[in-house]
């Protein structure tokens, strides 16, 4: 039977549950406090520039097999421009370019990164050694390192500090929002072994050639036509527990009654809807106030001239990590500088920060030394992404109640925080909403992961 599933929240994640609920024949009611959908990946118009502006750039990368698959059932899969060379900025020379070749994986990269010249031959004896070392432990192997830092890892396999500086701690600052020091090592290990070594699919980049609001509008219609509703700019106050399930959520509009409810708020924001005695009748509510967050700095500068010539950049070594370029209009030159753990640069006025990202461009870019941009714009996001410290998976809860310390028979959990094996990233976040779909409908499902190629599993990345 047909059944109303409200859903908090309309990121990535709410989106995701929602979509997969009006496939398996149920009324999705998305309730989302903003006007406009996609949670922190989405678009603004900035009221500067009259332009629409992400609010910081997200990426897809081949591995995401679930983030792909909502593009695909959303339709905007060819709104997506695929990369396969990434370029990692070495001045006074030219960027190096990171490729895959002909060679099975794990050794794909291996002419590329040997003919990078932004590390020594000692740098790059280290990072094979890391590599290697990552591919013999294998999954298993992984799961063994959870609880400590990815900087004993790399302390253990002897990396020099250029190797450091230049290739890790850009990827996992990158991918995980926090330094080697601070990271899980488990989920390091996870975006190389996944993203680098399994296959030659998996680390190509995804980049939305459109503003990340546009790509939401199928979601809106899906719902629409499932009989669902969408209430934006609604925000939800409490859910209502009657003692053994939820029975619906209170809003500053009224209550909306369900037959179940799955949230995909941060932990914060959840435990602001949930009473005492609701939390104390389920564990995976008790914790949601420790789960610790990272921000990321965005800032959108604009040129008069043309100051990239590659799409996108890799800046080792320094306080700005990427540069994308974007679409640019009236001739104007659009660059998207990235900061991912950013936690010094939030007390930063927009000036300062703008003055610290050129003088990173001007590093990397010898077209941007002297130059002033036409207009900028520096988007702070404090609390981007949950902190992926290690020990990090004791505060994650699962989309369901432990059938062992029990909980709410009707409340599902989602967001990119929750338990998805994955750091914070949208693919996480549609894991959770996919997941706790399935849970709710007793339908669909994770979209399974991206095979490793034979010789990668023969040394030990088996799925």
């Amino acid at each position: 039977m047909s059944r109303s599933v409200a859903i908090v929240g309309g990121g990535i994640a709410g989106l995701a549950a929602a979509l997969r609920v009006a496939e398996a024949g149920h009324r999705p009611i998305v309730i989302e406090t903003r006007g406009k959908l996609g949670g922190r990946a989405t678009s603004f118009e900035d009221a500067r520039t009259g332009l629409v502006l992400d609010n910081c750039q997200h990426v897809l990368m081949g591995c995401c097999t679930n983030l792909i698959d909502f593009y695909a059932r959303l339709g905007v899969g060819e709104a997506i421009e695929w990369h396969d060379t990434t370029f990692w900025a070495n001045p006074p020379m030219d960027p190096d370019r990171m490729s895959p070749s002909w060679w099975p994986a794990p050794g794909h990269f291996s002419g590329s990164f040997l003919r990078m010249r932004m590390l020594s031959l000692r740098d790059k004896l280290a990072v094979a050694r890391g590599m290697w070392a990552l591919i013999r432990l294998g999954r298993d192997g992984r799961a063994a390192w959870s609880g400590r830092d990815f900087a004993a890892f790399l302390a253990q396999t002897g990396q020099t500090p250029a190797a450091i500086e230049r290739f890790w701690e850009p990827v996992v600052v990158s991918a995980c929002n926090v330094p080697s020091a601070s990271c899980d090592a488990a989920y390091a290990m996870k975006v190389f072994q996944d993203g680098f070594l399994q296959d030659a699919w998996s680390p190509c980049m995804g980049i939305s050639t459109v503003p990340l609001a546009r790509l939401y509008d199928p979601a809106r219609e899906a719902i629409l036509h499932a009989g669902g509703e969408l209430l934006e700019s609604t925000s939800a106050v409490a859910l209502n527990y009657d003692g053994r399930r939820i029975s619906g959520v209170t809003t500053d509009e009224g209550v909306v009654e369900c037959s179940a409810v799955i949230t995909s708020v941060p932990p914060d924001r959840l435990a602001k809807l949930c009473s005492d005695t609701l939390r104390k009748a389920d564990a995976r509510l008790a914790r949601l106030e420790e789960v610790p967050f990272s921000p990321i700095l965005g800032v959108h500068l604009f040129f008069d001239h043309p100051v990239m010539d590659t799409p996108h950049l890799v800046l080792p070594g320094r306080a700005t990590q990427w540069l994308f370029r974007k679409p640019g209009e009236d001739g104007r030159e659009h660059v998207h500088a990235v900061i991912s753990g950013a936690d010094a640069w939030m007390a930063l006025d927009e000036a300062t920060i703008v003055e610290r990202v050129l003088d990173d461009m001007a590093w990397a870019l010898p077209r941007v030394r002297g130059l002033a941009p036409v207009a900028v714009r520096a988007v702070k996001e404090k609390r981007a992404t949950f902190g992926c410290v290690p020990g990090i998976d004791r505060l994650r809860p699962k989309a369901v109640p432990d059938p062992i310390s029990g909980g709410i028979p009707n409340l599902f959990l989602a967001g990119d925080w929750t338990a998805t094996g994955w750091p914070a990233t949208m693919e996480g976040a549609v894991r959770s909403g996919y997941a706790a779909a399935a849970a709710c409908t007793g339908q669909g499902g994770i979209v399974a992961d991206v095979p490793p190629g034979r010789v990668a599993a023969w040394l030990g990345l088996r799925a």
